[in-house]
Formats: structure tokens, C-alpha cells, sequence
């Protein structure tokens, strides 16, 4: 097997493997003494990240997960309170592997709107669809560095927050200034590479969790960014421990930061068939994919179904503004009649991540969600899941990758997963989805540190 794949194996064997670290962890780590010490969680399935346990049970304390495995296997604590969701089915929280947030407020979007309140109300809503972390990856305003440690836990009300800060951009290129009304501290854009190693460091200062560039012309023929800038910014990052995370559109650019030693492709490639060349890089570098379908189908997949605004998983998630605009009807004509290049994009995108997958690329789950008012947070993660599996991904696989594998990716050893030592951050659904993806949308509960904060 491929260190970056996730084949579901069979569940008999599944169960076999988690029994075994289960026992283990029965064995290695102390119960908790008191009551109010410990919750145990009676599950009918649980999805730990990576394997089901049918008729399982987890035993968590001070906000960790202690023990888990079937249910015959796992003692419960003397006086520990009982959670009875014997039934539904029980997973980790969701990690968005690229969103942004704060940017948007009714159908406009820029960096005027960034405020405390803007990017409180986007992790309220990512929580709420069962996102417990967030990785904004760019064009943050300096306030987000005060953000990311207030908004961080339990108690604030959503998800955490980790990423990028501004990330690092192009002169005249990207990230485009007048398309995405951008303020002048969203994005650093260095002219050399002692101005790109110098941005780096103070976002390493700051206490970022990965740096952001943009490499790529955005199919318009700006500016590039300079292979001695990438190469500064790979550098420096590297030399502080952090990951770099390049956002690209064709299979050129994306090669060449992959040989730069990139370590993340934060957008899947769209211009051509990916080749042997691109698939060697990306297992040399143990390199993550992001295909991030939504970018492009969020252009046109709202004007193509307004039917969805009577589904209330899907109307919870837009603001008055925007359910107004997805309810013009001659919105949605121009919007159609305007649709063939991000149709193009979509597909292109479809066939190179189902490529990538049957090479055993590593795979997370990015939508960039929250850039545009077209990109929901939280209902697109859904989405995406949706996507990941009709490209060719089976269920677990997709929510492997939106779980346990990115937070491998953003190296977030304790989330992701139940398994012991693990954050105690669940769903609870009414139904199995890792026999349907679609299933993701019975979300009942959202629990974080092993409290229920939703609904």
C-alpha cells in the first residue's frame, strides 16, 4: 500500500486492528478515578479516521479520547456519565484543508469586511456543518494572528482556527487586487528573494501554521511569480519547520514548485491531463493534492439547482443577500450562459484528481470555501466529499482525507481521529457514511473536546 492512499479494507479486519490498539490502550493508558472525569460514548458505528468499529465505544477524559473499540472490549469507568448513541454513527470533526475566512459579508467579498465578528460568524458556520477546524489558507489581515490564538477550543463558539496568515503573491499577478478586493496587508508580494525570505519570517514570527504563495497567471497572461522568489519562500519556510502550500491551475507551475520542494498543491491542476512526471513528484515529496473541485463548480452548480432552496441542510447555510441573488432567475440564465470554462475546469479537475487517486497520491479535502459568497462554508466541504467520491474515491477514503489525512497534512498530530490521545472532536449522524457519502448531510451532533456544542 501507498503511504498517501486509503483503501477500505475489509471490516472484520478493520475491527481486528482497532481491537488490538484498543486493548493496548486499555492496558497502557490509567482510567479516570472520578465521575465527572469521564463520558463514555456508545456508539453504533465509529469511523475513528481510518477504520469502523461496529457496536463500539470511546471512552474520553479531560476532553481526550482514553480508549476506543467495540463495545464488549472497552471497560467503562466506575461512575462515568453514559452518552447513548447506540444507533447513529459516530466520526471525527471535519478539517477544512483550505477555506478562507472573513472576507465576505451578503454577495460581496474583500479584505474591508475582515473583522472579529466576520470571522466568528464563518466559524460559528463551518462548526455547525460539522468543521471543527479550519485552515484559512491566505489573505488573512494581521488581525488574524490575535484571532487564531482567541478562536482556539472549545468554548469560543466554532471552529478552530489555523493558517496562513497573508500568504505571499505575485507583483500585478496573483492574487488579483481588483478581482478579489484585496487590502494592501492580505497578501505580501516580495520583489526579490531577501524581501520573500524576510516575509517569511515574520509570518513565522507570528505563529503561523503553513505558508501560502500563488504561483500561477490565473489563465489571464499576469505575471508569474519568479522561480528564485518560490524557491526563497520554500527555503525559508523549511528552515522554520513550516510547510508551504502553492496554490497553481496548470500542470507547468504545479511541476515546477513540486521540484522546488513545495509540500502541498493547494488546488488541483485544470489546464491538461496530469503525467507520469507530476504523479513521480508528488510521491517523491510525499506532497498532499488538493483538488478543491468547488473553486470552479461553485461558479455555476447554485444556478443549476434551485431546488436545493428548499432543502434545509443547504438554506442554513446562505445569508439573506445571497439567497436572494440564488433565487433571480435571470441571475441564473446569465449565470449558465457564462458556464462553459468553469464547466471545463471542473472536469479537467475531475479527471486528473480520479488519475492521482488510482496512483496513490496523498489526497486531502480543500474547497476554498469562504473566498467568494458563491463558496459556502461548510455546506461545500459536503459537497466536496459528494465529489471526492463520485471522481472515484470510496466513502472512507473521501472522509479519511477530509479527517485524519488533513490533519496529517497540516501536522495536527492529535486531530483528525479518535484514536487515544486524540482531541475528542465528533459527529454524530443518523446514518453510515461510508456506505453513502450523503449521509454526511444526517449530521445530529457536533461535539468538541468531548461536550456537545451543537445544535
Amino acid at each position: 500500500m501507498e503511504s498517501g492512499s486509503y483503501p477500505m479494507i475489509g471490516r472484520s479486519l478493520r475491527t481486528g486492528l482497532t481491537l488490538l490498539v484498543a486493548t493496548l490502550a486499555a492496558l497502557l493508558l490509567p482510567m479516570p478515578a472520578a465521575a465527572q472525569d469521564a463520558t463514555v460514548v456508545e456508539a453504533g458505528t465509529l469511523f475513528d479516521g481510518r477504520a469502523v468499529i461496529e457496536d463500539a465505544r470511546m471512552v474520553i477524559r479531560d476532553g481526550r479520547v482514553v480508549a476506543v473499540g467495540p463495545r464488549d472490549k472497552v471497560a467503562i469507568p466506575d461512575g462515568a456519565a453514559i452518552v447513548d448513541r447506540r444507533g447513529r454513527f459516530v466520526m471525527p470533526g471535519l478539517i477544512a484543508g483550505h477555506s478562507r475566512v472573513g472576507t465576505v459579508s451578503g454577495i460581496e467579498h474583500g479584505g474591508r469586511h475582515y473583522s472579529r465578528e466576520t470571522v466568528a460568524r464563518d466559524l460559528a458556520q463551518f462548526q455547525r456543518y460539522g468543521v471543527v477546524a479550519v485552515n484559512a489558507l491566505g489573505m488573512n489581515r494581521p488581525l488574524f494572528h490575535q484571532l487564531r490564538r482567541d478562536f482556539n477550543g472549545p468554548d469560543h463558539g466554532g471552529a478552530d482556527l489555523y493558517g496562513a496568515g497573508p500568504g505571499i503573491g505575485v507583483i500585478g499577478g496573483a492574487p488579483p487586487e481588483a478581482r478579489m478586493n484585496t487590502m494592501p496587508d492580505q497578501v505580501a508580494r516580495p520583489a526579490n528573494p531577501e524581501e520573500a525570505r524576510a516575509a517569511v519570517r515574520t509570518m513565522a514570527d507570528a505563529g503561523v501554521d503553513v505558508i501560502k504563495i500563488w504561483l500561477d497567471a490565473l489563465g489571464t497572461g499576469a505575471p508569474r511569480m519568479p522561480p528564485d522568489i518560490y524557491a526563497a519562500v520554500i527555503a525559508e519556510a523549511h528552515a522554520r519547520g513550516l510547510p508551504v502550500a502553492a496554490h497553481i491551475r496548470d500542470l507547468a507551475d504545479a511541476k515546477a514548485v513540486l521540484a522546488a520542494g513545495a509540500d502541498i498543491i493547494g488546488h488541483g491542476v485544470r489546464d491538461q491531463p496530469v503525467d507520469d512526471a507530476f504523479i513521480a513528484l508528488l510521491r517523491e515529496r510525499g506532497a498532499w493534492y488538493m483538488a478543491t473541485i468547488n473553486i470552479d463548480e461553485a461558479n455555476y452548480l447554485y444556478a443549476e439547482h434551485p431546488e436545493w432552496l428548499d432543502d434545509p441542510f443547504f438554506r442554513q447555510a446562505l445569508n439573506p443577500a445571497l439567497e436572494a441573488r440564488l433565487r433571480d432567475a435571470a441571475w441564473r440564465r446569465e449565470t449558465l450562459a457564462g458556464a462553459d470554462g468553469a464547466r471545463k475546469a471542473v472536469a479537467m479537475n475531475i479527471a486528473n484528481l480520479r488519475t492521482l487517486h488510482a496512483a496513490g497520491a496523498r489526497i486531502g479535502l480543500g474547497t476554498d470555501s469562504g473566498g467568494t459568497a458563491l463558496r459556502i462554508p461548510g455546506f461545500a466541504e459536503h459537497r466536496e466529499l459528494e465529489l471526492s467520491v463520485a471522481t472515484g474515491l470510496s466513502p472512507g477514503e473521501a472522509l479519511t482525507a477530509a479527517t485524519w489525512g488533513n490533519a496529517q497534512m497540516l501536522r495536527l498530530q492529535d486531530r483528525g481521529t479518535l484514536a487515544p490521545g486524540a482531541v475528542a472532536d465528533f459527529l454524530v449522524l443518523d446514518a453510515d457514511p461510508t456506505r453513502d457519502i450523503r449521509a454526511t448531510r444526517t449530521l445530529r451532533e457536533v461535539w468538541r473536546s468531548g461536550r456537545k456544542v451543537a445544535p
